[in-house]
Parts: C-alpha cells; structure tokens; sequence
C-alpha cells in the first residue's frame, strides 16, 4: 500500500493536470467558433466560383487552353500536407503524415526514387514529423497561422502557381483534415493543379442557360481560373484551421474525463491507506493497554 503522502502528491498532480487540460478545452472551443464560422461561410462561395467556371469551361467546347489546367505527366510531384504548428490534438497531425507517406508509397514510389517527390509543409508538426521519417522537406510555412487571412494565403498560391507554369512542378496534391464538426475531421487528398474536370461538369453543361458574356466567356474564364485555384487552397488551409481546434477540443475533454476517472481512483486509494494507517494506531493502542493491564 502506498503511503499517504505519495498519494496525496498523486491527487495534487493530476488537480493540477485537470485545470490545464479544462483551460485548454474552453480556449479550443472559443477559436473553434470563429474557425468553424469561416469555413461553413466561405464553402458555398467556394463552390459556386468553381460550379462557374466548370460551366463556362464546358460551353467553350475545349477551346479554353489554360496553363493551369495542362496536363503535363506525374515525373515531378509537390505534396502540401497542412498540419498545425502546436500539438495536443489527438492524431490530428499523425494522420496526415500517415496519408501522405501511404499517398507516396502507393502512387508516387518510382518518382521518389529518382528524387522527384517534393513537401512544401503548411505547418512545422507535419514537417518535423516527416523528417523524423527520413522524408526530405523543400519548403516549411508555418507563419500562415499567425495571422490566417486570404492575403497572406494569396502570396503561398501564387508562388505555387508559379511554380507549377514554369513547369518545376508537374503536378501538385493537398493532403488536409477537412471539417466535418468538432468531433470528426475527413482525411482529404486532392489535387490542387493541374484543374481536374468535376464531376458534375456534365450535368453543368446541360443546363446552360443562354446568357450574354461582357466581356467574352475567354475572358472571364482566363479571370476566373486563377482566382479559383487561389481560393482552393484557402478553403483548405480554412478547413484544416477549423479541424485542428475541434481536434484538439475534443481531446482536451478526453484529458480532463480521463484525469477525472483518475482522480476518483487516487482518493479512494488514499482513503484506502488512511484507514489502514488509522486502524494499526488502534490496534498498537489496544495491544500496549492490554500489555500494561498484564
């Protein structure tokens, strides 16, 4: 049985623990509401621009030749996983790290073995957990989520996109954490360019409607294609924000529900030992009354 002082340090370390573990839960939850109002606000956006752009695309019949939407082979692949720069969320990191080396090995092995796999990290947990891996990191931004604007996303997407018309890149995939609610993130890996035709651009086509385009529909779609690409990877960034915070509320609770159960156990432990060390005083007690009364 252990002592009753060794007990009760136990209880104060696990108070202790608690009272972290709840502060943590309660800050998560109050930056989940602002985050998870961003990206619920910014989908139906998001959505529409590209219903938009698949529309016009289609009715130009393949006469649009954007440099974004060439498909020019997978020899030369960037993977962007975007992870959170602080941990204490549960897998939330781990499985996008898990992804993105399941998404190498499975589709892309023979371009890493001529050296032609890149990671540009959004987020210093994905990148430091890849290096511990063995994986090697061209690029790291993890000042995005100092200050998460559309600006500052603005300048990440256009250096991509630059990247990816010079042609140092052929091709380039977004692994995320995509917002579900608090309790659930949806692993997600898309491709961010070149364009890839949507699904539902068939269905786009057929319902056409017969308007006037100011200026031509080649315009506005060489105007509207970089502006979606651009807003894809915001959407991302917005969604992996957002999951990250219900990722780390959720296991902030399981912490504090866990330290709890814990805590019940110690005190009974500790009641336990008290009596014990209670029922012997008595017992010496007795035993030397009874030796003074022989």
């Amino acid at each position: 049985m252990a002592n009753l002082k060794e007990v009760r340090t136990r209880i104060s370390s696990v108070q202790s623990t608690m009272q972290i573990t709840s502060a943590m839960k309660m800050v998560a939850a109050s930056k989940l509401r602002k985050a998870q109002n961003a990206i619920i606000t910014m989908r139906p956006y998001a959505s529409k621009l590209k219903e938009i752009m698949q529309n016009l695309s289609s009715s130009l019949d393949g006469s649009s030749d954007s440099v974004y939407g060439t498909y020019k082979g997978d020899e030369k692949v960037l993977l962007i996983p975007i992870t959170s720069n602080r941990g204490l969320c549960g897998a939330f990191n781990a499985n996008i790290v898990k992804e993105t080396v399941s998404l190498i090995k499975t589709n892309f092995q023979q371009q890493l073995e001529k050296n032609n796999v890149s990671l540009f990290c959004i987020g210093s947990k994905g990148a430091d957990l890849l290096k511990s891996k063995g994986y090697t990191i061209s690029n790291v931004n993890h000042e995005i989520f100092d200050e998460l604007t559309f600006e500052n996303v603005l300048a990440i997407a256009e250096n991509l996109m630059k990247q990816f018309s010079d042609g140092e890149y052929d091709k380039m995939i977004l692994v995320y954490n995509q917002f579900k609610n608090a309790a659930s993130q949806i692993i997600i890996n898309e491709q961010f360019l070149p364009l890839v035709e949507s699904e539902e651009k068939e269905e786009a086509s057929s319902h056409q409607a017969d308007f006037i385009f100011e200026p031509s529909k080649q315009e506005i779609l060489e105007e509207i294609i970089p502006k979606t690409i651009k807003i894809q990877l915001y959407k991302a960034i917005l969604d992996s924000f957002a999951s990250e915070h219900g990722a780390r509320m959720t296991a902030m609770h399981q912490a504090t529900d866990n330290a709890n159960e814990l805590l019940k156990e110690l005190k009974l432990k500790y009641n336990k030992a008290r009596q014990a060390a209670i029922t012997n005083e008595i017992l010496e007690i007795v035993g030397g009354a009874e030796a003074l009364n022989g």
